[in-house]
């Protein structure tokens, strides 16, 4: 056909020339047509594809990045919550320490008002204990004469720890009034014990019997001998052998030997 067609178009006949390129062309531009159409539709296609394919990979990555905001946010209230909570403990803890040292202020105010009324006290105090230490000496003194030795080394103690400035004002107060109550009790008490005693020039080992404040008699470890201390005259004084057995009993009751009953003892004999 091509040798037909060269020959139609050397010798000038057009018409049969145009009838055969018509019938070439035609089918040739109904193949390009097709071609280009379905190139175009499988362009178009894979570019729909790959448009969904990136729009499925738009739409993942949106997930991920909600899901990291919703992660993001879940801890961050949890963070808030935890915060506010922290933040009522404290403002909880602040208004009660707020009383508390408000307290204390108070507290300062008032023992600062008590030191100084404490140098007040002590200058004025210290006198005062001197005093009933010299006091209960001379009581001590001027008292039947029993438990001398302890007695006096008790006062003794005394005016030793008033001169150590490492006892305390109130531990030298508090040992004042112990040796005081100690004498008070010596009042109401009845009491036996072992001493020796100087009477005529002799010494003898005796029983002395104290009842309070009373009377103190005494009487030898053998029973025979039997004296008391005579108020006015300051002097141990022997006794009538009468008053032996009622001394003896009343030792024996002061040492809880025998239960208590009504003796005859000379209270009242001074002048004879």
């Amino acid at each position: 056909m091509w040798p037909e067609f060269i020959y139609y178009f050397m010798n000038g006949k057009h018409s049969l020339m145009e009838k055969h390129i018509k019938l070439i062309i035609l089918p040739v531009i109904l193949s390009f047509a097709a071609q280009n159409t379905i190139a175009t539709d499988t362009k178009i296609l894979e570019s729909a594809v790959n448009t969904k394919l990136q729009a499925q990979k738009d739409i993942l990555q949106s997930q991920e990045n909600v899901d990291q905001r919703v992660t993001q946010t879940r801890e961050l209230a949890r963070e808030y919550r935890a915060i506010i909570r922290k933040t009522d403990s404290l403002e909880t803890y602040n208004t009660q320490l707020s009383k508390l040292i408000a307290q204390q202020k108070i507290s300062l105010v008032a023992i600062k008002r008590q030191l100084d009324n404490a140098e007040e006290t002590q200058r004025s105090i210290v006198p005062l204990m001197i005093k009933m230490i010299e006091t209960l000496e001379k009581f001590v003194q001027l008292d039947l004469p029993f438990l001398l030795q302890e007695r006096q080394q008790r006062v003794a103690s005394l005016k030793d720890i008033m001169d150590r400035p490492d006892v305390a004002l109130p531990e030298k107060y508090r040992r004042i009034m112990e040796a005081y109550q100690i004498e008070m009790e010596y009042g109401r008490t009845i009491a036996t014990y072992t001493d020796t005693i100087s009477m005529e020039g002799q010494t003898y080992t005796v029983n002395m019997l104290r009842i309070g404040r009373l009377l103190v008699s005494f009487q030898t470890l053998d029973g025979k001998l039997s004296g008391h201390w005579h108020r006015e005259h300051k002097i141990w004084e022997v006794l009538p052998s009468a008053y032996n057995r009622s001394i003896a009993q009343g030792i024996k009751i002061a040492k809880k030997q025998t239960p208590p009953e009504l003796i005859k003892l000379p209270v009242n004999i001074a002048g004879k």
